[in-house]
């Protein structure tokens, strides 16, 4: 029915389709696509902090951070024997290593730790700058070229995120050691997004993730094995069930989601979902952890999706565009 419609309406007098009209057609699908995948990943990313939270209430913090990797590089190497995927080219290793380095090994880590000293809603602050650095990750690493439109969506956005933090007084405390290991945390998220994004064009969402957790899966059990790490068996089933979520959903299924999405939308326009994050993780630590949502949470929120509701609609040049 579709064809026929376009067929009636938009054919050229030569009898033939619109080239170009049908393209544009596929293009704006595969955004939309992209965009949904996206904020799927970004719902399952947001409850990442609240669930490693619950987790440190029984497990080492080394075990929950490099642990998590090697269960699901596991769970990833059975799904690639499974599906009989062919060992990825050479030329992709170096990108592999990349993204393991930034969302395998140095996110869980830094954010990990980071939870010791932080409440779930204060990393939530400090990780909305998280969807600015992915899109300059995209533009240096993917060659995408946001307008300014975009930069602008983005800047305010982040801005708006941040003066919800400050009169919240999430800042009154000033800068401790948590805060530096949410920035060392957002800065490999970021390169591994971008990283991952790249690569999904061209190998898919889905390979990728796999690929890179199971690069990184033996450098973790070396670093487990070499610390000595501890391992409660008897901690409690809320703390296992959040180790199982952050190595089977925040580590590996969102990314299904969020990689492929990257790869349909691009970088920059569905890094910017990540605005959302923020919220998803507050709502999260309200329901798991006891925190309060207030009318300015939910202000913030709906100036939030409006300032990426605008970013969506701005042009964001592509290599393959």
């Amino acid at each position: 029915m579709l064809k026929f419609v376009i067929w009636r309406n938009f054919m050229p007098s030569l009898g033939q389709p619109d080239r170009h009209f049908c393209g544009d057609l596929q293009m704006q699908s595969a955004e939309r696509s992209g965009l949904v995948l996206g904020l799927i990943a970004v719902v399952l990313f947001g409850l990442t902090l609240p669930a490693t939270r619950v987790a440190l209430t029984g497990l080492d913090p080394w075990l929950i951070g490099l642990g998590r990797g090697v269960f699901a590089g596991a769970t990833a190497a059975l799904v690639l024997a499974l599906t009989r995927t062919k060992w990825p080219p050479r030329e992709t290793w170096r990108g592999i290593f990349i993204t393991a380095s930034g969302v395998v090994l140095g996110f869980p880590m830094f954010a990990t730790l980071a939870m010791q000293y932080a409440p779930a809603s204060h990393g939530a602050v400090i990780l909305a700058i998280l969807p600015l650095l992915t899109a300059i990750g995209g533009a240096l690493v993917a060659g995408e070229r946001p307008s300014i439109g975009f930069w602008v969506c983005s800047v305010v956005g982040t801005l708006a995120v941040l003066a919800f933090a400050i009169l919240e007084g999430a800042g009154k405390e000033g800068f401790h050691a948590a805060d530096l290991l949410l920035a060392a945390a957002v800065v490999s998220a970021a390169i591994g997004y971008a990283e991952g994004g790249r690569l999904a064009r061209t190998m898919g969402g889905w390979k990728v993730i796999c690929w890179v957790l199971v690069f990184a899966a033996p450098v973790q059990l070396v670093f487990l094995t070499l610390l000595g790490t501890p391992i409660n068996w008897s901690a409690s089933p809320y703390a296992w069930g959040s180790f199982l979520y952050l190595a089977l959903f925040s580590q590996f299924i969102a990314f299904f989601a969020w990689y492929q999405g990257m790869a349909l939308g691009g970088v920059a326009k569905v890094g910017q979902l990540q605005l959302l994050q923020t919220f998803v993780t507050l709502i999260a630590a309200s329901l798991l952890l006891g925190e309060q949502i207030t009318w300015l949470q939910i202000g913030f929120a709906c100036l939030v999706v409006a300032i990426v509701a605008v970013g969506r609609n701005m042009r964001v040049g592509r290599q393959d565009s």
